[in-house]
């Protein structure tokens, strides 16, 4: 990582068909490019290939275990990541398990890690899925920020490119969390030159 460019892992958790979060993360990339200092990665969870089953020892007992060829990629993109924005709806009040595999898969790389939330789904916005996705991530050691970005009733404000009808909260939103993203990202770098 440069003095002044942070590496923002921006996360596609819905793997399903006709899923909407490929439209959410395109726009949230966008608002971190446009925030200084981001170079931002958009990883699909559908372009990996991540098993259900877990190794058989504990992955904090072996933080990096043998993995499929298929899911490296997305581990190494992880790893590399200094902060990682997760853009998930609500399922059943829940997060998607294709994120808790992927999650589930990963110990060291969440560890230490800024992790913020883009959520959205009918009337909760993402909301439940957040509030589930802080308590596990806690369990990792990472650390999530408290600003969050919603879209309740998501398919009522978007177009059909993909655009808001009336962008000035959730721009407003997504720059809060950016700050306190960038903020806590350069802290905990620091801390790992030092401890390095």
């Amino acid at each position: 990582m440069s003095s002044t460019t942070l590496r923002l892992a921006v996360v596609i958790a819905s793997v399903r068909d006709g899923r909407f979060g490929p439209v959410v993360a395109s726009w949230f990339a966008e608002q971190a490019r446009r925030h200084d200092g981001f170079e931002v990665d958009v990883i699909d969870l559908a372009e990996a290939t991540v098993p259900a089953e877990l190794p058989a020892v504990p992955l904090m007992a072996q933080p990096d275990p043998t993995r499929p060829a298929g899911m490296v990629d997305l581990t190494r993109r992880l790893g590399a990541a200094d902060a990682v924005v997760i853009v998930t709806p609500d399922i059943n009040r829940s997060f998607p398990g294709s994120l808790k595999n992927a999650i589930d898969w990963h110990f060291a790389e969440w560890d230490r890690k800024v992790v913020g939330f883009v959520g959205y789904g009918g009337g909760s916005g993402g909301l439940y899925a957040i509030g589930q996705l802080r308590e596990v991530l806690s369990e990792l050691n990472a650390h999530t920020v408290r600003n969050y970005v919603s879209f309740p009733r998501y398919f009522e404000l978007f177009d059909a490119e993909g655009r808001l009808h009336a962008p000035t909260g959730p721009e407003a939103a997504a720059a809060s969390m950016l700050d306190q993203l960038s903020w806590w990202a350069r802290a905990v770098a620091d801390a790992r030159a030092i401890a390095a």
